[in-house]
């Protein structure tokens, strides 16, 4: 007679890691996060507790589970509103309640549908020329101010901030108000707390009034086509200034940080620049290579909530967890980007993830290619000897902030 077969055995599943402090401390230069390379490398999915907040979160550094999770509607950003979860600082940089950053589709189509409309070709096109000519006129004051001269003061910090001014519709004499609070909206330091929260107010009392102007006053840019849509009904006054907001610091800090450190890269990969100048077609493609190498912020951004039992590489992530995706850690994956820590403008792996993925993936994206390109085209035709004016260990970088880059770049040629 034959034997019943055996049961079936299930799985143990993995114990989940030890609970981590990581305490995301400022790091020299481009260098690399260890605490993250040393996870992408031996714990890929981990617990992590952060400086702010309660509890603790898994933290995914992989590229295919980051491209996963941002991309599975099991993983809501709008639930993590209202909760105290562990947190790099201690006030959200954006409204919690409106805005397209904690909320999840189908309301986040819904705005995103509606600044899908200031990010147009046609908008792009009339942007490039103004943008071409204030990058022009940025170079010519630091030329006629002869070497050396920092970049960051001519060229990184100014310019980005001109064209989010013209792209949001911001007066020219308030673009430096706007500038300062840009800066204190993303400090991280724990003494930086309450100049973070004036900060937010502050924006938040200049947005609403660059709203009502463009409701008296209507013209085709971002604050035009939000005021037209409050009044349309199709977004609150709430979620106009979030998304003003969010726009203005993507468009304007985060530019100047990132573009500030490609061009320290390409400073100190004379190589790759002396080939950019031989070959400045390949400046596309240059870009987006320098979008993957350069690590563009400090630690994680907003959080996730699962919004029920998933398995994420091989660990049960439950509902209610609170879940941080690492883009600059799956940007630097060897499984997908061979020789993570070479920069090399002859890459035909996997897109980056530089700019997020899934719904949530930053519809700048196009400006902001567009004005690296300006920004390192213009620097590299004016200036064909530009170099460092310091070794590059002398180049001073942000501390205490969220996204990484030169305070100054100094420069001869």
């Amino acid at each position: 007679m034959p034997l019943d077969p055996a049961p079936a055995s299930t799985p143990t599943p993995t114990p989940p890691p030890p609970v981590r402090f990581w305490p995301v401390d400022d790091l020299p230069a481009l260098d690399p996060d260890p605490f993250l390379d040393e996870m992408l490398r031996d714990e890929p999915v981990t617990r992590i507790k952060l400086a702010h907040g309660e509890g603790h979160a898994w933290l995914i550094t992989r590229y295919e589970d980051c491209r996963f999770v941002t991309s599975d509607p099991r993983f809501s950003r709008e639930q993590v509103v209202g909760r105290d979860v562990t947190s790099m600082r201690p006030e959200p940089v954006a409204s919690q309640t409106a805005g397209l950053q904690y909320i999840d589709p189908p309301r986040h189509n819904r705005l995103r549908r509606v600044v899908a409309r200031a990010f147009t070709g046609r908008a792009m096109q009339r942007l490039r020329p103004m943008a071409e000519r204030r990058a022009a006129e940025l170079l010519d004051v630091m030329a006629a101010a002869g070497p050396p001269a920092d970049l960051m003061e001519h060229l990184h910090g100014p310019f980005p901030i001109a064209v989010i001014r013209d792209f949001l519709g911001v007066d020219e004499k308030d673009w430096h108000r706007w500038a300062a609070t840009g800066e204190a909206l993303l400090s991280a330091g724990a003494d930086s707390e309450e100049r973070a929260k004036e900060a937010a107010r502050t924006t938040r009392a200049r947005i609403a009034e660059l709203l009502q102007r463009r409701r008296e006053e209507p013209r085709e840019d971002l604050a035009g086509v939000l005021a037209l849509a409050t009044e349309a009904g199709e977004i609150t006054e709430d979620e106009a200034i979030s998304l003003a907001t969010a726009i203005q610091v993507s468009g304007g800090h985060a530019v100047r940080n990132n573009s500030g450190s490609m061009m320290y890269a390409l400073l100190t990969h004379p190589r790759h620049l002396e080939r950019l100048r031989r070959e400045p077609e390949l400046l596309p493609k240059a870009v987006d290579e320098l979008f993957r190498y350069v690590p563009h912020r400090n630690g994680v951004g907003i959080p996730r909530v699962a919004i029920e039992d998933v398995e994420v590489g091989g660990q049960l992530i439950r509902a209610g967890e609170v879940i941080y995706n690492a883009y600059v850690a799956a940007n630097r994956d060897p499984a997908v980007f061979p020789d993570p820590d070479d920069l090399d403008f002859d890459r035909t792996d996997g897109p980056h993830l530089a700019f997020g993925h899934g719904p949530h993936h930053c519809m700048a994206a196009i400006m902001a290619r567009m004005e690296a390109e300006i920004m390192i085209g213009s620097v590299l035709t004016r200036f064909p000897g530009i170099r460092l004016a310091v070794p590059a260990e002398g180049v001073e970088f942000q501390r205490q902030g969220l996204i990484r880059g030169p305070r100054t770049l100094p420069v001869t040629w």
